[in-house]
């Protein structure tokens, strides 16, 4: 039986790594708010992700750099008041855990103690090794972020396609491995060739969860601003857009305005 189907009251790292074992798909999806969570959570997704994608489709920055340490907790807080079943993971944004794995550990404890998330993310493979050790050695679920990381994009210079090359991609495999030997209970795969994806979810017995990635990985991850149809001008050949709510939302403001302009709003039923 699935074990989406089951009804877990709570899904946890163990569920996942069950899911993978029996072969079901994990669902996952980003959310930043609380009204916006609840839905997401009712719905039943398996993990909601409160990513340092906050800093474009919340804030309108170009990057997700901008984003501070203290945005990430509050956001994180008011996904968890909303969540009854989904695993809550939040992002390390940039500058909180790069090239200093004390301030990882700080930056972890933070997002667990104020944010009360579930587990903590971070971009990159040997390069961090350090700190995702530190993090770990507290207890802190680790879910480890491969192939394009965007907070990496000024070294990168481009969104394209990564680990096209055979160096490129061996080294993607080596720094999987080397995050499930650490501890971690999950990689998120970006932006890369979904024959290299499929290799790599063979190759480790964590889930992997794919954007961009293919149909070969243990699950999915979209930003749910960009699969709702609320951003428009992002639309990259893996998202899929489920819906046009820009469209529907600006139909409804529009509406609105002219009620209130044509002094149809508030009507008699409408007031005291």
């Amino acid at each position: 039986m699935s074990i989406h189907k089951e009804s877990v009251k709570r899904v946890t790292t163990h569920v996942l790594s069950e899911m993978k074992l029996k072969g079901e798909k994990i669902s996952m999806l980003t959310s930043y708010d609380y009204s916006m969570a609840t839905i997401v959570d009712r719905a039943g997704i398996d993990v909601i992700l409160v990513g340092d994608s906050a800093s474009n489709v919340m804030a309108g920055h170009e990057t997700t750099l901008p984003i501070t340490l203290d945005q990430m907790i509050y956001h994180g807080a008011s996904v968890v008041r909303a969540v009854q079943r989904a695993l809550v993971v939040v992002d390390l944004p940039f500058g909180t855990y790069q090239g200093n794995s004390k301030e990882a550990l700080n930056s972890s404890i933070r997002i667990m103690k104020e944010a009360s998330a579930d587990a903590v993310k971070l971009e990159g493979g040997s390069e961090v090794l350090e700190s995702v050790n530190r993090i770990l050695s507290a207890g802190i679920p680790v879910m480890g972020h491969l192939g394009l990381t965007p907070q990496s994009i000024h070294k990168f210079g481009t969104y394209a396609v990564r680990a096209k090359e055979e160096e490129e991609a061996k080294k993607l495999l080596e720094d999987a491995k080397l995050l499930e030997e650490a501890g971690c209970f999950a990689i998120v795969l970006e932006k890369v060739p979904a024959t290299l994806a499929k290799k790599v979810a063979e190759s480790v017995t964590i889930p992997i969860i794919g954007i961009g990635a293919g149909n070969g990985v243990d699950g999915q991850v979209l930003v749910i601003h960009d699969m709702l149809g609320i951003t428009q001008e992002f639309s990259p050949r893996f998202l899929r857009r489920y819906h046009n709510l820009f469209a529907e939302i600006k139909g409804a403001v529009e509406t609105y305005i002219g009620d209130v302009k044509s002094k149809d709003f508030p009507n008699e039923r409408e007031q005291y």
